[in-house]
């Protein structure tokens, strides 16, 4: 009983090992590994050697199938190229398990001991996640070492030895084993490492321990498909496609398993590396028939699980996949996404606004008002998608981005709110009583929108890019609207002195709007500060002008 726990408890700790590798990974390079990917649309071949790339650093097929499905449902590559990427997938998992086969177990303490030293020194650094790495390679290598030692101690019990010899290969029952055993363990890496470990200490028959491999990979697929069944579709037609090049491969593979053996047992004697061979043949042979006929894959999946007419939010589809959230840096760009969307509804919003400020169009005041719900719901979904982002995972950079969409996503929420007010208070003062402002009046108040649509542009153009000079010139604006909107209240007072009629009817309304507009504004203005004070480039109570003069 005890050795068998040992035998489970190592297993255990293979699966936590990879998982460790794996988030700390992402964590590392995340964003490099989504930029590598983004630029692999060029070529199938190309999309194919990024795929294998990218997982043989992850060590996980189905992270990388997260990462190409969210680019798929943000419309960032298309269903051929991911699924291309997703052949190199396999292919980069079947590497590591090759490399990881190895006797490498001399390594593990060396990991595990300077991996300690650098988590626990740095832990929140890039130090420290590489240590965590570090650990998790460590970890991997031990319980593969105790795993076999376990397994050896188990096959000498006359139990055991006894069970063993009643063992009758049954390759669909294996191919069930295996798959549910890598969705259970989240890892079909683990999975093939843990068989070819128990085949090399005779725990199982090489032939079923090929059965299980077939499996794991089935498995693989499965669970991509199962990990983004609440996406949008476009999202989940990457993990169906490449579920179907897996499941036609295995159609193929099975029938060829013992012909198979016979031929390849001179040239592998070792029964661990024999299975992980053929672990990598199986997939390279999957990529090669499959690497021609992406396209006509992808129709088929598009058939099989078609896109909707419409997508939610008056026929929009929504940035802020829920599968992405398994790839921190990944989910931080679709919160950035949807961050923009809520913008633009915004910016229609104050667009809008002068219209009906010119001519009284009462219809398209209510329409903009009903936009404030839009902003408000957008607002609350970007906050609760945020809130589902582990921030330990994120890095410093990404980190600081988190706080920006934050804080500019509650800007454009109160820009709404100012709108909204606005334009009732246009319809009461203004429409409803039949007034008109002066000439002069609605010369400045078009002078101030459209400086401040210009500065909402430019400072959605600072939030996106992060650049100094322009959040320089978007916190200089602030000071110049100030200035002229205490321009415009003075002139405006002028009129009142003179008896101007229009002005004295209107002078309520007319004040309120220029310092609501100053209001929104300042606003704006404020999503520079984040930017600059990243950049060191803000004093206590000024902008600090030598730092900024470095950015020119």
């Amino acid at each position: 009983m005890t050795h068998l726990l040992n035998l489970l408890a190592a297993i255990a700790l293979l699966v936590w090992g990879t998982h460790l590798v794996r988030t700390g990974i992402l964590r590392v390079l995340g964003a490099s590994l989504r930029n590598v990917l983004a630029k692999s649309t060029s070529n199938r071949v190309k999309a194919v050697v990024s795929g294998l790339g990218v997982t043989a650093l992850v060590q996980s097929s189905t992270a990388t199938a997260l990462i190409v499905a969210s680019f798929v449902g943000q419309g960032l590559m298309t269903l051929p190229s991911a699924l291309a990427v997703m052949l190199g997938a396999d292919i980069g998992t079947s590497l590591m398990a090759v490399v990881f086969s190895r006797d490498l177990s001399w390594l593990s303490p060396l990991f595990i001991l300077v991996g300690v030293v650098l988590f626990l020194a740095r832990q929140s650094t890039t130090v420290g996640r590489v240590g965590r790495i570090l650990i998790g390679l460590g970890l991997m290598l031990l319980a593969l070492s105790l795993v076999s030692v376990s397994a050896t101690v188990l096959t000498k019990a006359p139990a055991v030895k006894a069970l063993l010899a009643s063992l009758s290969s049954d390759l669909l029952l294996e191919i069930v084993v295996g798959a549910v055993l890598a969705v259970v363990s989240y890892s079909s890496l683990a999975i093939v490492l843990l068989t070819a470990t128990l085949v090399s200490t005779a725990v199982l028959p090489i032939d079923v321990g090929l059965g299980l491999v077939l499996g794991a990979n089935l498995g693989s697929g499965l669970l991509a498909v199962l990990t983004t069944l609440n996406a949008k579709v476009e999202t989940r037609q990457v993990p169906l496609g490449n579920l179907v090049f897996k499941i036609i491969g295995i159609a193929i593979a099975a029938p060829f398993i013992a012909p198979w053996l016979q031929n390849m047992r001179g040239w592998f004697p070792d029964a661990a590396t024999l299975v992980v061979v053929s672990h990598l043949c199986f997939n390279l042979m999957v990529g090669l028939v499959f690497i021609g006929i992406t396209q006509v894959v992808a129709r088929q999946v598009e058939r099989m699980l078609p896109k909707p007419e419409r997508g939610t939010m008056a026929g929009r589809q929504r940035h802020l996949d829920a599968s992405a959230l398994a790839t921190p840096s990944l989910a931080i760009s679709c919160a950035v996404r949807e961050s923009m969307h809520q913008a633009d509804v915004v910016e229609q919003m104050l667009t809008g606004m002068l219209r009906v400020i010119k001519f009284n169009d009462r219809k398209l005041s209510q329409d903009l008002r009903k936009m404030d719900d839009t902003v408000d719901e957008l607002y609350s979904d970007i906050k609760y998608y945020l809130t589902k982002i582990s921030r330990e995972a994120l890095s410093e950079t990404e980190g600081r981005r988190w706080t920006d969409i934050i804080s500019f996503t509650i800007n454009m929420e109160q820009i709404g709110d100012i709108v909204e007010r606005v334009l009732i208070d246009i319809e009461d003062k203004k429409i409803n009583p039949g007034r008109e402002f002066s000439d002069a009046g609605t010369a400045e108040i078009s002078d101030l929108h459209a400086r401040l649509v210009d500065n909402l542009r430019l400072g959605m153009s600072v939030f996106l890019h992060g650049n100094v000079r322009d959040a320089q010139k978007l916190l200089e604006e602030k000071t110049r609207f100030r200035d002229l909107e205490r321009e415009y209240a003075s002139t405006h007072l002028g009129r009142l002195a003179v008896n101007t009629v229009q002005s004295i009817e209107t002078s309520s309304l007319h004040l309120d709007l220029i310092s609501d507009l100053k209001r929104i504004n300042s606003h704006i203005c404020s999503i520079a500060y984040p930017i600059l004070d990243s950049a060191g480039a803000l004093a206590p109570s000024r902008l600090r002008q030598s730092v900024l003069d470095g950015h020119n």
